[in-house]
């Protein structure tokens, strides 16, 4: 099997597996326990708390373990708001943002907020332009992703935060796809939360982050929790959270290497593509006055449905996308990808492709030779 989909997950690394394995024989205890097992664990888990603050340049007391990148977004963005004064009940977000987020938006509108969604620049970049004429009175928090899960878009949020912070505003960002990928500095970055996920980065699936920068007001979405400083019920998953640690090190430390050799291989794929006259164009065109994560690849095959391609490379062993994982099986346009443009036809004929630490180039040589082989069929249909 190849395997083109890292943007939706990854298989964990050596480094967090041994982690998780070691944690769970040696360090099973509950962290809120008070003998000796108990305080071990705790232990682990304060030490997991200071290095996932250390890796995005936070504080300690900032971190909120959670189960991933979904129940990230949600509970930051709702205990923020919950947090705000009872007039701030106007909140903003991009259009490009995950799926989590449109499902969030439609609970809270029966909570009695109101939400403005804001649309991207024709270059698919949301700016200081794009989002001043939506600011109020009653504004309390922005959410934009860092980098969007079907493109690669990079938003320049540094930009953007000083324009928040000048009106009381805060901002959030859905850092899922760009943690362990590029560099994150909060505090150069202005954001006062941002959403993390370990599946993304090499560690186990059901854990992730949110960082909160400390004092930023916030209430609990659910009262009298007293897990996680009280931002979450239920157990810490204390031997995942270190696995998650872990490997997100490791990412962390050959990220360079990573990023100059996904940017190696995305040239040889689209020279490749270039040279058999594949009718494959990226979904945002490539720009230098906007970054992109080299490793995703989020591009229109004309002449076919998404999903109908997928399930050619799928026979054939190779796997990749028509989208994020988590709106699968919703067989509609992707409002990010209509946001940049795409036209409701375009948007179904949407695939993603997306390298990981070992993808090779001979693993592109067989995608390409499937995506031929499509053309060819599709050139021989229309020559009937």
């Amino acid at each position: 099997m190849i395997y083109l989909d890292y943007a939706a997950s990854t298989p964990m690394c050596d480094e967090a597996l041994n982690m998780y394995n070691t944690l769970n024989k040696e360090m099973f205890g509950n962290a809120s326990s008070l003998h000796d097992a108990g305080g071990h664990a705790a232990y682990a888990l304060d030490f997991s708390r200071q290095r996932i603050a250390d890796l995005i340049g936070g504080q300690k007391e900032g971190v909120y373990f959670t189960t991933g990148g979904t129940e990230s977004n949600m509970l930051a963005v709702q205990s923020i708001l919950n947090g705000l004064t009872q007039h701030k009940k106007h909140w903003i977000m991009s259009a490009l943002e995950h799926h989590s987020m449109y499902n969030l938006a439609a609970l809270l509108e029966r909570q009695g907020y109101e939400l403005t969604i804001v649309q991207p620049d024709k270059e698919g970049r949301i700016t200081r332009d794009n989002l001043l004429p939506y600011l109020r009175e009653d504004t309390g928090l922005v959410s934009v992703q860092h980098a969007n899960s079907e493109t690669g878009l990079i938003q320049d949020l540094a930009t953007l935060s000083p324009l928040l912070r000048d009106r009381g505003i805060f901002l959030h960002s859905d850092a899922v796809q760009t943690f362990g990928n590029i560099p994150i500095d909060v505090a150069a970055l202005g954001v006062d939360a941002i959403s993390i996920s370990s599946h993304k980065v090499y560690g186990p699936k059901g854990v992730g982050a949110v960082y909160l920068r400390p004092g930023t007001p916030w209430r609990p979405v659910y009262p009298e929790t007293l897990h996680e400083n009280g931002f979450r019920p239920g157990t810490v998953n204390v031997p995942g959270i270190a696995a998650f640690v872990a490997a997100a090190e490791m990412m962390t430390k050959q990220m360079e290497l990573h990023q100059e050799r996904y940017a190696r291989l995305r040239q040889y794929f689209f020279t490749k593509i270039q040279e058999r006259s594949i009718p494959l164009r990226l979904a945002a065109p490539e720009n230098n006055k906007i970054e992109r994560l080299s490793h995703i690849l989020g591009c229109f095959f004309h002449g076919y449905e998404g999903q109908y391609v997928m399930l050619e490379c799928n026979r054939s062993g190779v796997c990749i996308s028509t989208g994020s994982a988590c709106s699968a099986g919703h067989h509609e346009p992707s409002p990010a990808l209509q946001a940049l443009g795409a036209s409701g036809r375009e948007a179904l004929q949407f695939i993603r492709i997306s390298f990981g630490k070992t993808t090779t180039t001979g693993d592109l040589d067989v995608l390409v030779d499937i995506l031929t082989d499509l053309t060819s069929r599709q050139e021989r249909s229309l020559s009937r």
